[in-house]
């Protein structure tokens, strides 16, 4: 059965990409506005672990409005959880059997509800799977202290193929760097570069 992964690159992702990967033809599967090259990232780490790979476009109006949204806020939250959403509906809506994405239990953002879920199912025929649900985030960094080799510091520094990225980029286009400090809080990223030996 094919299933397409929303991919970063980072930790989450990745361990999901090795979890399902026992039950599904897993493809990687990274979402972007064009705004960066980032998605490379994505695609290597990818190749490191051993799964298929791809890019697809987004739509651009979405990322302006969730930039928008997150001006407004003050703080990124919503803004990612609509991009968020539009990318499940864009693999969704791809000829595969299963969506995934690196989602765990006690993220605060990006979410999908119980009814979110079953709606992508029911309109797009496919079973939407978060297999990190059930895992907090120590019992993440535990499985992926042990699995992976893993690059951890400043978002601004990791290299990462997530939506953050380029909204960042977005927003310091439009408004400069300062605003973008303003509505993201500093917090760490990761990349994954492969698995241990």
């Amino acid at each position: 059965m094919e299933l397409a992964l929303l991919y970063s690159g980072g930790k989450d992702s990745s361990l999901a990409a090795v979890l399902l990967d026992r039950f599904y033809d897993v493809r990687c599967v990274t979402g972007s506005f064009g705004l960066t090259d980032d998605w490379e990232h994505a695609e290597r780490a990818a190749t490191e672990l051993g799964f298929a790979f791809e890019r697809v476009d987004l739509d651009r109006d979405v990322a302006e409005a969730a930039a928008e949204t997150m001006l407004t806020d003050g703080y990124p939250r919503n803004g990612i959880q609509r991009v968020h959403e539009h990318a499940l509906e864009t693999i969704a809506s791809r000829d595969v059997d299963a969506i995934a994405d690196g989602t765990r239990r006690d993220d605060r953002v990006p979410t999908v509800s119980r009814a979110q879920a079953q709606s992508l199912e029911d309109r797009h025929g496919v079973d939407y799977i978060s297999p990190l649900s059930g895992f907090g985030r120590h019992a993440v960094d535990r499985l992926v202290e042990a699995t992976f080799d893993v690059q951890q510091g400043p978002s601004e520094e990791v290299p990462k193929a997530d939506y953050e990225d380029e909204l960042r980029t977005l927003i310091a286009d439009e408004h400069g760097d300062e605003v973008v400090a303003d509505v993201f809080p500093a917090h760490d990223q990761t990349y994954v570069h492969g698995r241990h030996d």
